[in-house]
Protein backbone atom coordinates (compact mmCIF):
# COMPACT_ATOMS: atom_id res chain seq x y z
CA UNK A 1 0.00 0.00 0.00
CA UNK A 2 2.97 2.05 0.71
CA UNK A 3 4.19 1.64 -2.24
CA UNK A 4 1.51 3.33 -4.75
CA UNK A 5 1.85 6.85 -2.58
CA UNK A 6 6.03 6.53 -3.39
CA UNK A 7 5.45 5.74 -7.16
CA UNK A 8 2.93 8.64 -7.40
CA UNK A 9 5.87 10.86 -5.93
CA UNK A 10 7.95 10.08 -8.70
CA UNK A 11 5.69 10.16 -11.47
CA UNK A 12 5.05 13.44 -9.99
CA UNK A 13 8.17 14.68 -10.01
CA UNK A 14 9.79 13.23 -13.45
CA UNK A 15 6.68 14.89 -15.59
CA UNK A 16 6.81 17.63 -13.45
CA UNK A 17 10.67 18.78 -14.95
CA UNK A 18 9.26 17.62 -18.83
CA UNK A 19 8.68 19.75 -21.44
CA UNK A 20 8.74 20.04 -24.95
CA UNK A 21 12.62 19.10 -25.40
CA UNK A 22 13.64 19.94 -22.25
CA UNK A 23 13.14 23.75 -22.36
CA UNK A 24 13.97 25.76 -19.30
CA UNK A 25 11.35 27.37 -17.88
CA UNK A 26 11.45 30.32 -18.97
CA UNK A 27 11.26 29.02 -22.07
CA UNK A 28 8.25 26.76 -21.74
CA UNK A 29 6.30 30.24 -20.64
CA UNK A 30 7.77 31.49 -23.71
CA UNK A 31 6.21 28.42 -25.89
CA UNK A 32 3.03 28.46 -23.89
CA UNK A 33 3.17 32.64 -24.76
CA UNK A 34 3.72 31.94 -28.35
CA UNK A 35 1.00 29.28 -28.59
CA UNK A 36 -1.31 31.62 -26.82
CA UNK A 37 -0.57 34.96 -29.06
CA UNK A 38 1.49 34.05 -32.03
CA UNK A 39 0.07 31.17 -33.58
CA UNK A 40 -2.74 32.96 -35.65
CA UNK A 41 -0.70 34.40 -37.72
CA UNK A 42 2.74 32.72 -36.90
CA UNK A 43 3.63 29.08 -38.02
CA UNK A 44 3.20 26.64 -34.77
CA UNK A 45 6.80 25.65 -35.64
CA UNK A 46 8.37 28.96 -35.01
CA UNK A 47 11.41 27.89 -37.58
CA UNK A 48 8.28 27.48 -40.59
CA UNK A 49 6.45 30.35 -41.98
CA UNK A 50 2.82 30.83 -41.15
CA UNK A 51 -0.17 31.75 -43.30
CA UNK A 52 0.71 35.87 -42.50
CA UNK A 53 3.84 36.02 -40.50
CA UNK A 54 7.59 34.59 -40.85
CA UNK A 55 9.31 32.30 -39.20
CA UNK A 56 10.33 33.58 -35.69
CA UNK A 57 12.86 31.54 -34.90
CA UNK A 58 16.09 33.62 -33.76
CA UNK A 59 13.99 37.19 -33.25
CA UNK A 60 16.09 39.18 -31.29
CA UNK A 61 14.34 40.75 -27.99
CA UNK A 62 15.16 43.74 -29.36
CA UNK A 63 13.15 42.84 -32.42
CA UNK A 64 10.14 41.21 -30.26
CA UNK A 65 10.00 44.60 -28.17
CA UNK A 66 9.59 46.49 -30.92
CA UNK A 67 7.04 44.35 -32.98
CA UNK A 68 5.36 43.48 -30.00
CA UNK A 69 5.10 46.29 -27.73
CA UNK A 70 4.83 49.18 -30.42
CA UNK A 71 4.16 47.71 -34.03
CA UNK A 72 7.71 48.65 -35.54
CA UNK A 73 11.24 47.62 -35.73
CA UNK A 74 14.19 47.94 -34.60
CA UNK A 75 16.52 50.48 -36.39
CA UNK A 76 18.28 49.16 -38.92
CA UNK A 77 16.10 46.14 -38.99
CA UNK A 78 15.28 45.25 -42.56
CA UNK A 79 11.58 42.97 -42.26
CA UNK A 80 11.42 39.52 -43.69
CA UNK A 81 8.31 40.36 -45.01
CA UNK A 82 7.56 43.92 -46.39
CA UNK A 83 3.88 44.10 -45.14
CA UNK A 84 2.32 45.55 -42.16
CA UNK A 85 0.19 43.80 -40.69
CA UNK A 86 1.44 42.81 -37.39
CA UNK A 87 -0.97 44.80 -34.96
CA UNK A 88 0.85 45.45 -31.15
CA UNK A 89 -0.14 43.12 -28.81
CA UNK A 90 0.94 45.15 -25.34
CA UNK A 91 -0.05 42.43 -23.25
CA UNK A 92 2.32 40.00 -23.60
CA UNK A 93 5.01 42.79 -22.75
CA UNK A 94 5.71 41.06 -19.52
CA UNK A 95 6.87 37.76 -21.45
CA UNK A 96 9.02 39.43 -23.79
CA UNK A 97 12.21 38.05 -22.47
CA UNK A 98 10.12 34.35 -21.98
CA UNK A 99 9.49 34.83 -25.65
CA UNK A 100 13.25 35.46 -26.84
CA UNK A 101 14.28 32.38 -24.68
CA UNK A 102 11.65 30.13 -26.27
CA UNK A 103 12.26 31.42 -29.93
CA UNK A 104 16.59 31.42 -29.17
Amino acid sequence: MSATPLALLALAVALGGCSEGGLSPAAERGRQTYLANCVACHNTDPSQPGPVGPPLKGSSRELLEAKVISGTYPPGYTPKRPTKVMVPIPAVAPEIASLAEYLR
